[in-house]
């Protein structure tokens, strides 16, 4: 599962105004420097959770953009849905993107992969913007910590 760029930028965004809450607007170019996204493309973005109601625009020179829901009201599932789909581990697992396999029929691991799916779904959508705001960025001895059965990950 990879989420796209539009998705990964849409929540840089969204936890930059989340970080700021009740503050000021943020100016578009002020929120495309901090995340490193490019302009056009975010106003783009910001346009399209604007149209979801998840942010608002304030026009003027101290103009720029503001949460419009309460950060416990936003999940990282919906911001995902929304920019990707539907995200699956291979192709005959997706709800949106399904393609059929030759072998779908007699295929075991196939409902591990769905299992998976639905796992992922679940915690995305228990995520709010707030819970995942209130945790640590991930350190990097936590990437290299693996956890498979010989410590190879996966």
């Amino acid at each position: 599962m990879n989420l796209s760029k539009k998705t990964d930028y849409a929540l840089r965004a969204l936890f930059t105004l989340v970080e700021h809450q009740g503050g000021a607007p943020i100016p578009i170019r002020e929120l495309a420097r901090r995340n490193e996204i490019p302009r056009r493309f975010l106003e783009q973005i910001m346009l399209q959770m604007r149209a979801k109601r998840w942010v608002k625009s304030v026009a003027g020179k101290r103009g720029g953009y503001l949460l419009a829901k309460r950060p416990e009201e936003i999940t990282m599932g919906e911001v995902v849905r929304f920019f990707d789909g539907y995200l699956a581990p291979i192709a005959c697992v997706s709800a949106r993107r399904y393609e059929r396999c030759s072998q779908e029929t007699v295929c075991r691991f196939r409902r591990v992969l769905l299992e998976a799916r639905n796992l992922i779904a679940r915690l995305m959508e228990e995520a709010t913007l707030a819970r995942v705001m209130r945790g640590a960025p991930v350190a990097p001895s936590e990437i290299f910590t693996l956890q498979g059965r010989d410590g190879d990950g996966i």
